[in-house]
C-alpha cells in the first residue's frame, strides 16, 4: 500500500487488509510505504489513528517508511493510492514486470475508471471516514480475489 507521505490512506489500506488477511487465515504480507520520505518513522497521523480504532482497526503499530526499489523484488502488487503516487513508483520501477505490480487501488472497487483515493490530510474527520470506508470496499475485493488465487 502506498500514498504520499505513509502517515493517511496507504497505514489505513495496510491496517484493512492485515486484518482481512488475518480473519481469513491467509499466508500474505501486507506493509505499507510512501513516496515521500517526509514522515519517515512516524506513527499514522492521529485523525487516521482514531478513525481506523472507531472500527476496529487499530493502526497505531504502524511506522512511516520511504517506498524503496527493494519494493519490487519483496511484493507481488503494489497498490497505490493515487496517479500522482502511481507515477512516483513506476519512475523506480526497473522492468515491464516491476510495472505490472502497480495498480491503482480503487481499480478493485471501480474497474477501468482510475479513479483515486483522496488524501483526507488538510481536510475535515469526515474525509478520513470517507477514506475508510472506501478502503474498506476496496479492500474486501482485493481479500476476494487473492481467496480465489
Amino acid at each position: 500500500m502506498v500514498c504520499l507521505g505513509n502517515i493517511c490512506r496507504s497505514p489505513l489500506a495496510d491496517g484493512l487488509l492485515r486484518k482481512k488477511v488475518a480473519d481469513k487465515q491467509l499466508n500474505i504480507e501486507v506493509d505499507s510505504a510512501g513516496t515521500s520520505g517526509v514522515h519517515e518513522g512516524e506513527s499514522p497521523d492521529i485523525r487516521m489513528q482514531k478513525v481506523a480504532a472507531n472500527f476496529n482497526t487499530p493502526i497505531d503499530n504502524l511506522v512511516s517508511r520511504k517506498f524503496q526499489k527493494s519494493d519490487f523484488k519483496n511484493f507481488d502488487l503494489i497498490l497505490v493510492m493515487d496517479k500522482s503516487n502511481k507515477s512516483n513508483v513506476l519512475q523506480l520501477a526497473e522492468s515491464d514486470e516491476d510495472r505490472k505490480k502497480v495498480k491503482l487501488i480503487l481499480d478493485y472497487l471501480y474497474p477501468n475508471e482510475h479513479k483515486e483515493v483522496p488524501d483526507p490530510y488538510y481536510g475535515s474527520e469526515e474525509g478520513f471516514k470517507e477514506v475508510y470506508h472506501l478502503l474498506d470496499k476496496a479492500t474486501d475485493v482485493i481479500i476476494k480475489e487473492l481467496e480465489s488465487n
